[in-house]
């Protein structure tokens, strides 16, 4: 019989909170290789803002924060700050070129709602989402 506490179970890799499609990684590489300074990486989140009530915010990272997720996906590292990861588990960061504009966008399984102006988001946390 074996004792199920030291048993080394191997463990299963944590899913990323968010991964960036290529262009998305692409971009960060050009914004952070053109920055005034070296970074760690890009610092993700969620403020409260805007006409549907939560904007995604971007900054340059300088140091990984205290419980920060540190997500490194296509050579790129994001930091996700702490409140904003049940808000982004899943999402999928893509990088868009139009005739009238560049972005970034979010894909987001917890975003619930947007304002017109594709500026503001209602986003549910992932964890409220698993309650129902």
């Amino acid at each position: 019989m074996t004792d199920l506490q030291t048993a080394a179970r191997p463990r299963r890799p944590r899913p990323k909170v968010v991964t960036l499609t290529d262009a998305a990684a692409e971009r960060v590489r050009e914004i952070m290789a053109n920055a005034e300074k070296t970074y760690v990486g890009l610092r993700v989140g969620v403020k409260n803002g805007g006409c549907a009530g939560q904007e995604y915010t971007f900054a340059y990272a300088e140091e990984v924060a205290p419980l920060e997720e540190v997500v490194e996906d296509k050579g790129v590292t994001i930091l996700i700050e702490p409140k904003a990861i049940l808000f982004l588990i899943g999402s999928e960061i893509d990088y868009e070129t139009t005739k009238l504009a560049s972005k970034f966008v979010f894909r987001n399984p917890n975003q619930t709602d947007a304002c017109g102006c594709g500026e503001s988001v209602t986003i549910i946390p992932a964890a409220a989402l698993d309650a129902d």
